[in-house]
């Protein structure tokens, strides 16, 4: 199992968010580049970037520093999600060195978008689905859909999705503890992996997605955890890496 440390850009700085709000974040550092290294440095085989702005925007706003660390790190895959909603930018990102692509409040506006650029872009495409009460949440978390999380990933598992990255909202930066039996479930429905997103703070998560990692989750990404100090990045990922 891998261990995913994010990044998340806000007006070119490192940030975390409670709940997603814009208006309720913590700068960690004015150096995205430098912290990617740091990750690097502790072991991390995958890193996670989410544009905050580009969100919000619906177009890339932190793609300078995306890129950067793409190319500073080229050995270490790179996974991208906000303010994606066309090809180009998927085309862009790809070519500037970035791994993977996430597509999430269009994946439920516009699901034939997903099942086109899953075959424009095979290999290279992931699907986040935030979700509270098994429902998905869109527009940056401003809004719930009707959308049942488990359907809309089996729909996408169809389409040729490489993985779903699935995030407690309830939870996420609020140093909770990750949704497990959610987290399972959702990955026991698919055959695809399954990425945990959301309210990991210790250890004792890892541990818990590790005991259900083999119903097919395949990482877990964490945030606020490894910046207040609440999980030790390098120790957390050795033992992720038993599972």
């Amino acid at each position: 199992m891998l261990l995913i440390p994010a990044i998340d850009l806000k007006e070119g700085k490192c940030v975390r968010l409670r709940q997603g709000r814009m208006d309720d974040d913590t700068v960690f550092s004015d150096d995205p580049v430098a912290v990617a290294g740091r990750w690097v440095e502790a072991g991390a085989k995958r890193i996670h970037l989410v544009d905050l702005d580009g969100a919000f925007a619906g177009k890339p706003r932190n793609a300078d520093v995306i890129n950067a660390i793409a190319n500073a790190y080229p050995d270490v895959p790179v996974q991208i999600g906000g303010g994606i909603r066309d090809e180009e930018t998927i085309e862009a990102y790809l070519n500037a060195g970035v791994q993977y692509v996430i597509i999430g409040t269009k994946a439920v506006s516009a699901p034939h978008f997903v099942r086109d650029v899953a075959v424009q872009f095979a290999g290279h495409i992931i699907v986040g689905l935030d979700a509270k009460d098994g429902k998905v949440a869109i527009d940056g978390w401003s809004k719930l859909s009707h959308h049942d999380v488990i359907d809309l990933a089996q729909h996408f598992e169809s389409d040729g999705v490489e993985a779903i990255i699935y995030t407690d909202i309830s939870r996420d930066g609020m140093m909770q503890g990750v949704n497990v039996e959610a987290t399972a479930r959702l990955a026991r429905a698919i055959r695809i992996p399954v990425i945990a997103s959301g309210g990991i703070t210790n250890l004792d998560d890892i541990y818990a997605l590790g005991e259900v990692a083999s119903d097919g989750i395949m990482g877990a990404i964490t945030g606020r955890a490894i910046y207040e100090g609440t999980l030790d990045f390098a120790e957390a990922q050795k033992i992720a890496a038993t599972f």
